[in-house]
């Protein structure tokens, strides 16, 4: 089998970051920027997808998550933070099922325990149906417009366009597919590594009876939820948001709260925000 694309990018403590559906590395960009400061980032696209256009793609969970496990194996990485949105916090909690022991810290951002997902702004079957009679071109168009508040007009939304530039349409329903079969639900018992799970409540995605499973299941989690979408804030700003800073005495943090050691001497700006004014989660991924 091929080798799936892996970006691998600064020092430190590693940080799995695995996209979602119609997803890529390179969706994480404007992140691996700044996250590659603190830590050994690595994030790989998914069969299929992104710059793994040329490997097989995989309508199976359970397969990409074993896919990740193994190229993480080859790469001597034996414990890691991980990282999975959407579809990818599917595949990251099914890691968790097959070798929990080798994620340190787990983050379930804007993602649920059933794959076909409940509330979502239409079934997997009816994306499956529509995807085969209108087409890839016609579905990539379509779908991750959903995603952002100001749609295609949306800064960041040319990553969306980059990442779905060769997909195929058996890849998408590959996916598709995948997500409609797995379940989660049973085994969140049995993820004791420390969780973080993140959702607005602008998600037409995942609803909010669906992070509250996983929080009230998963035995050491917590659970950060405020006014966002599935990836993007009102003014139409990214989950691949460029961090900038400015002193401030008020102070917000934004979804990189899974990630970096905070303080109230900053404010985060022109990125994707939750505001949650306490201290609660600061050091969250340095702490034991």
């Amino acid at each position: 089998m091929q080798d799936i694309y892996i970006d691998d990018q600064g020092n430190g403590f590693p940080l799995v970051l695995v996209h979602g559906f119609l997803g890529s590395s390179e969706m994480w960009s404007l992140q691996k920027e700044f996250l590659s400061n603190h830590f050994r980032v690595i994030s790989p696209a998914l069969p299929g997808f992104g710059e793994s256009y040329k490997v097989k793609s995989q309508n199976s969970i359970h397969k990409m998550a074993q896919t990740i496990l193994k190229n993480l194996n080859e790469m001597n990485i034996e414990k890691f933070h991980l990282l999975g949105h959407s579809m990818g916090g599917m595949v990251v909690q099914e890691m968790a099922k097959i070798s929990g022991d080798k994620i340190n810290k787990l983050i379930c951002y804007a993602t649920g325990s059933i794959g076909d997902i409940p509330g979502r702004f239409e079934s997997l079957d009816i994306s499956r149906e529509r995807l085969k009679k209108e087409g890839i071109k016609e579905t990539i168009n379509r779908v991750p417009k959903k995603w952002f508040v100001k749609e295609d007009k949306a800064k960041y939304f040319y990553l969306c366009e980059n990442a779905t530039k060769e997909i195929t349409e058996e890849t998408a329903d590959n996916a598709l597919l995948a997500m409609k079969n797995w379940r989660g639900y049973e085994n969140l018992k049995d993820i004791h590594n420390k969780t973080l799970i993140v959702w607005g409540d602008k998600d037409i995605s995942y609803n909010f009876e669906q992070v509250e499973t996983l929080n009230k299941n998963i035995p050491n989690s917590d659970l950060i939820n405020d006014e966002i979408p599935h990836k993007a804030d009102t003014s139409g700003k990214s989950i691949v948001y460029r961090a900038s800073f400015s002193h401030s005495e008020s102070f917000y943090w934004p979804i990189e709260v899974a990630c970096f050691d905070w303080s109230k001497k900053i404010k985060y700006e022109d990125h994707l925000r939750v505001s949650i004014k306490s201290d609660d989660y600061n050091d969250w991924l340095f702490e034991e």
